[in-house]
Protein backbone atom coordinates (compact mmCIF):
# COMPACT_ATOMS: atom_id res chain seq x y z
CA UNK A 1 0.00 0.00 0.00
CA UNK A 2 1.45 3.62 -0.65
CA UNK A 3 1.51 6.84 0.98
CA UNK A 4 -1.06 8.12 -0.86
CA UNK A 5 -3.42 4.69 -0.91
CA UNK A 6 -2.89 4.63 3.50
CA UNK A 7 -3.99 8.05 3.77
CA UNK A 8 -7.17 7.51 1.70
CA UNK A 9 -7.69 4.66 3.86
CA UNK A 10 -6.90 6.55 7.44
CA UNK A 11 -9.56 9.24 5.45
CA UNK A 12 -12.53 6.85 4.94
CA UNK A 13 -12.13 5.13 8.83
CA UNK A 14 -11.57 8.51 10.48
CA UNK A 15 -15.40 9.45 8.64
CA UNK A 16 -16.93 5.71 8.86
CA UNK A 17 -16.88 5.59 5.10
CA UNK A 18 -18.84 8.73 4.97
CA UNK A 19 -15.66 10.47 3.55
CA UNK A 20 -15.55 8.04 0.13
CA UNK A 21 -19.17 8.13 -0.99
CA UNK A 22 -19.22 11.67 -0.72
CA UNK A 23 -16.40 12.40 -2.46
CA UNK A 24 -16.92 9.26 -5.66
CA UNK A 25 -16.92 10.76 -8.55
CA UNK A 26 -15.61 14.49 -7.34
CA UNK A 27 -12.24 15.49 -6.31
CA UNK A 28 -10.66 12.91 -4.45
CA UNK A 29 -8.31 13.07 -1.43
CA UNK A 30 -5.53 11.14 -2.56
CA UNK A 31 -5.46 13.43 -5.69
CA UNK A 32 -5.04 16.94 -3.33
CA UNK A 33 -2.04 15.03 -1.06
CA UNK A 34 -0.28 13.87 -4.87
CA UNK A 35 -0.46 17.15 -6.08
CA UNK A 36 0.83 18.96 -2.54
CA UNK A 37 3.78 16.54 -3.17
CA UNK A 38 4.25 18.06 -6.83
CA UNK A 39 3.98 21.44 -5.34
CA UNK A 40 6.79 20.69 -2.75
CA UNK A 41 9.08 19.30 -5.62
CA UNK A 42 8.23 21.81 -8.23
CA UNK A 43 8.79 24.81 -6.06
CA UNK A 44 11.94 23.35 -4.03
CA UNK A 45 14.36 26.24 -3.74
CA UNK A 46 18.36 25.43 -3.00
CA UNK A 47 19.59 26.37 0.36
CA UNK A 48 22.63 24.40 0.38
CA UNK A 49 23.93 21.18 -0.81
CA UNK A 50 21.50 18.87 0.86
CA UNK A 51 18.77 21.56 1.98
CA UNK A 52 15.79 23.08 -0.16
CA UNK A 53 13.00 25.64 0.91
CA UNK A 54 9.92 24.74 -0.24
CA UNK A 55 6.33 25.79 0.12
CA UNK A 56 4.36 25.76 3.55
CA UNK A 57 1.50 27.67 2.99
CA UNK A 58 -1.11 26.15 0.64
CA UNK A 59 -4.26 27.12 -0.87
CA UNK A 60 -6.46 25.00 -2.82
CA UNK A 61 -9.13 26.23 -4.90
CA UNK A 62 -12.16 23.91 -6.06
CA UNK A 63 -15.45 23.99 -7.38
CA UNK A 64 -18.61 25.23 -6.06
CA UNK A 65 -19.61 21.50 -6.54
CA UNK A 66 -16.63 20.14 -5.03
CA UNK A 67 -15.52 23.28 -2.25
CA UNK A 68 -19.60 21.99 -0.63
CA UNK A 69 -18.42 18.69 -0.35
CA UNK A 70 -14.49 18.88 0.72
CA UNK A 71 -15.21 21.60 3.33
CA UNK A 72 -16.69 19.63 5.61
CA UNK A 73 -13.96 16.88 5.83
CA UNK A 74 -11.25 19.47 5.81
CA UNK A 75 -9.46 19.45 9.17
CA UNK A 76 -9.57 15.55 9.21
CA UNK A 77 -8.20 15.73 5.84
CA UNK A 78 -5.22 18.18 6.97
CA UNK A 79 -4.69 16.26 10.34
CA UNK A 80 -3.78 13.42 7.45
CA UNK A 81 -2.07 15.14 4.62
CA UNK A 82 -0.19 17.63 6.83
CA UNK A 83 1.95 14.90 8.30
CA UNK A 84 2.46 12.52 5.06
CA UNK A 85 4.18 16.20 3.67
CA UNK A 86 6.09 16.85 6.60
CA UNK A 87 7.12 13.35 6.37
CA UNK A 88 8.05 13.33 2.64
CA UNK A 89 9.92 16.41 3.21
CA UNK A 90 12.16 14.71 5.55
CA UNK A 91 13.28 12.19 3.25
CA UNK A 92 14.18 14.82 0.43
CA UNK A 93 16.16 16.92 3.11
CA UNK A 94 13.08 20.01 2.14
CA UNK A 95 12.83 22.68 4.69
CA UNK A 96 9.93 24.66 5.64
CA UNK A 97 9.92 28.48 7.03
CA UNK A 98 7.40 27.75 9.22
CA UNK A 99 3.88 25.37 10.32
CA UNK A 100 2.09 23.65 6.99
CA UNK A 101 -1.08 24.95 6.78
CA UNK A 102 -3.61 24.14 3.74
CA UNK A 103 -6.96 26.24 3.11
CA UNK A 104 -9.91 25.49 0.88
CA UNK A 105 -11.33 28.29 -1.53
CA UNK A 106 -14.58 28.26 -3.82
CA UNK A 107 -13.85 29.34 -7.85
CA UNK A 108 -16.99 29.39 -9.66
CA UNK A 109 -14.70 29.08 -12.69
CA UNK A 110 -13.54 25.81 -12.28
CA UNK A 111 -15.42 22.47 -13.34
CA UNK A 112 -16.71 19.91 -11.13
CA UNK A 113 -13.49 17.25 -10.16
CA UNK A 114 -10.48 20.09 -11.10
CA UNK A 115 -8.86 21.69 -8.82
CA UNK A 116 -5.77 24.69 -8.44
CA UNK A 117 -2.85 24.94 -5.79
CA UNK A 118 -1.33 27.93 -5.01
CA UNK A 119 1.74 27.72 -2.07
CA UNK A 120 4.31 29.93 -0.87
CA UNK A 121 6.87 29.81 1.82
CA UNK A 122 5.92 31.97 4.33
CA UNK A 123 8.29 32.31 7.52
CA UNK A 124 5.94 32.65 11.27
CA UNK A 125 7.28 35.96 12.66
CA UNK A 126 7.62 36.71 16.77
CA UNK A 127 9.07 40.08 18.40
CA UNK A 128 10.00 41.39 21.37
CA UNK A 129 7.01 43.02 23.19
CA UNK A 130 9.12 45.52 25.01
CA UNK A 131 9.82 48.48 23.32
CA UNK A 132 12.68 51.25 24.86
CA UNK A 133 10.83 53.86 24.01
CA UNK A 134 7.32 55.42 24.80
CA UNK A 135 6.79 57.49 21.41
CA UNK A 136 4.97 56.14 18.97
CA UNK A 137 6.61 54.90 15.84
CA UNK A 138 6.92 56.85 12.45
CA UNK A 139 8.18 54.06 10.82
CA UNK A 140 7.10 49.83 10.92
CA UNK A 141 8.46 46.87 9.71
CA UNK A 142 5.54 44.86 8.10
CA UNK A 143 7.10 40.98 7.53
CA UNK A 144 4.53 38.27 6.11
CA UNK A 145 1.63 40.34 6.69
CA UNK A 146 2.62 41.22 10.64
CA UNK A 147 3.41 44.65 10.95
CA UNK A 148 5.98 45.25 14.08
CA UNK A 149 6.49 49.61 15.00
CA UNK A 150 10.15 50.57 14.83
CA UNK A 151 9.81 52.14 18.75
CA UNK A 152 13.15 50.51 19.99
CA UNK A 153 16.69 52.39 19.55
CA UNK A 154 18.40 49.21 17.91
CA UNK A 155 15.87 45.98 16.85
CA UNK A 156 17.87 42.82 15.73
CA UNK A 157 16.29 41.11 13.14
CA UNK A 158 17.32 37.36 12.88
CA UNK A 159 16.19 33.80 13.53
CA UNK A 160 17.57 33.46 16.82
CA UNK A 161 15.73 33.62 20.55
CA UNK A 162 18.20 37.02 21.16
CA UNK A 163 16.76 38.88 18.21
CA UNK A 164 13.83 41.45 18.94
CA UNK A 165 12.53 40.23 15.44
CA UNK A 166 12.54 36.52 14.88
CA UNK A 167 12.14 35.34 11.73
CA UNK A 168 11.86 31.46 10.97
CA UNK A 169 13.88 31.55 7.39
CA UNK A 170 16.57 29.05 7.22
CA UNK A 171 18.06 31.60 4.76
CA UNK A 172 18.11 33.93 7.68
CA UNK A 173 21.27 33.90 10.29
CA UNK A 174 20.99 34.10 14.38
CA UNK A 175 21.49 37.97 14.03
CA UNK A 176 20.78 38.83 10.59
CA UNK A 177 20.51 42.55 10.50
CA UNK A 178 19.78 45.21 12.83
CA UNK A 179 17.35 48.40 12.51
CA UNK A 180 19.05 51.17 14.28
CA UNK A 181 17.62 54.75 15.19
CA UNK A 182 19.76 57.50 14.28
CA UNK A 183 17.20 60.17 16.09
CA UNK A 184 16.54 61.61 12.49
CA UNK A 185 15.61 58.65 11.13
CA UNK A 186 16.05 54.41 10.57
CA UNK A 187 18.89 52.67 8.94
CA UNK A 188 19.64 48.58 8.26
CA UNK A 189 22.76 47.31 8.59
CA UNK A 190 23.97 43.48 7.93
CA UNK A 191 25.56 41.91 10.90
CA UNK A 192 27.63 40.16 8.43
CA UNK A 193 25.21 37.34 7.77
CA UNK A 194 25.90 34.81 5.43
CA UNK A 195 23.13 35.47 2.75
CA UNK A 196 23.29 39.58 3.26
CA UNK A 197 20.31 41.92 2.76
CA UNK A 198 18.86 43.82 -0.11
CA UNK A 199 17.30 46.83 0.30
CA UNK A 200 14.95 48.06 -3.00
CA UNK A 201 17.22 45.41 -4.94
CA UNK A 202 20.46 46.37 -4.39
CA UNK A 203 22.79 44.17 -2.09
CA UNK A 204 23.82 46.89 0.77
CA UNK A 205 25.53 46.42 4.34
CA UNK A 206 23.78 49.29 5.14
CA UNK A 207 20.64 51.72 3.77
CA UNK A 208 18.66 54.56 5.26
CA UNK A 209 15.08 53.60 5.45
CA UNK A 210 11.60 55.74 4.51
CA UNK A 211 8.22 54.24 3.78
CA UNK A 212 7.82 52.19 0.74
CA UNK A 213 11.54 51.14 1.69
CA UNK A 214 11.63 46.73 0.39
CA UNK A 215 13.82 44.48 1.79
CA UNK A 216 14.86 41.08 1.43
CA UNK A 217 16.30 39.48 4.23
CA UNK A 218 17.32 35.53 3.28
CA UNK A 219 14.09 34.72 2.02
CA UNK A 220 11.72 36.67 3.07
CA UNK A 221 10.28 39.87 1.85
CA UNK A 222 10.10 43.02 4.21
CA UNK A 223 8.47 46.66 3.42
CA UNK A 224 8.67 49.69 5.66
CA UNK A 225 5.13 51.24 6.02
CA UNK A 226 4.35 54.08 8.01
CA UNK A 227 4.14 53.38 11.72
CA UNK A 228 0.64 55.67 12.44
CA UNK A 229 -1.56 53.23 9.87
Amino acid sequence: MGVFDRVEKKLEDAVGGVFARAFKGDVQPVEITARLQRELDSEASLLSRDRKLVPNEFHILLSPHDYSRLSPYSKTLNSEVIPQLLAYAAERGYIFNGDVTISYTEDEKLPIGRFKVTSAAVASVAVDEEPLLAKPAALAIEVNGYKHPLTDLVLVIGRGTEAGLRINDPGISRQHARIVSTGQGYVIEDLGSTNGITVDGQKVQSAPLTVGTRLSIGNTQALIVSGSD
